[in-house]
């Protein structure tokens, strides 16, 4: 064998152990982004679920803090009523 061609078949050598370890790389990278992409989803998904939650914590005070001032303001109501009573005179007011 020449020497030339004994050095093309170490290069074909060599570009094929390239080409083996380019094709290695690449799967790993592939690996590496599906392994990115479900946390990246994961993470997405907790976010969403926090999100949730905080909606539902603050709307749940929010309503019960809506019904809480509802009753306050009928109880101010009541006692403005009965103070008025209160303030009449006595033959205007009720038995």
């Amino acid at each position: 064998m020449s020497d030339t061609a004994s050095e093309i078949a170490r290069l074909r050598a060599a570009l094929a152990a390239s080409e083996a370890r380019a094709a290695v790389a690449e799967s790993e990278l592939a690996q590496a982004r599906a392994v990115v992409s479900t946390f990246e989803a994961m993470i997405k998904h907790v976010k969403l679920e926090i999100a949730k939650l905080r909606r539902a914590h603050y709307g749940h005070s929010a309503e019960r803090r809506a019904r809480q001032i509802d009753q306050m303001e009928m109880q101010l109501e009541e006692l403005k009523a009965a103070a008025t009573e209160e303030r009449s005179p006595p033959g205007r007011r009720r038995p």
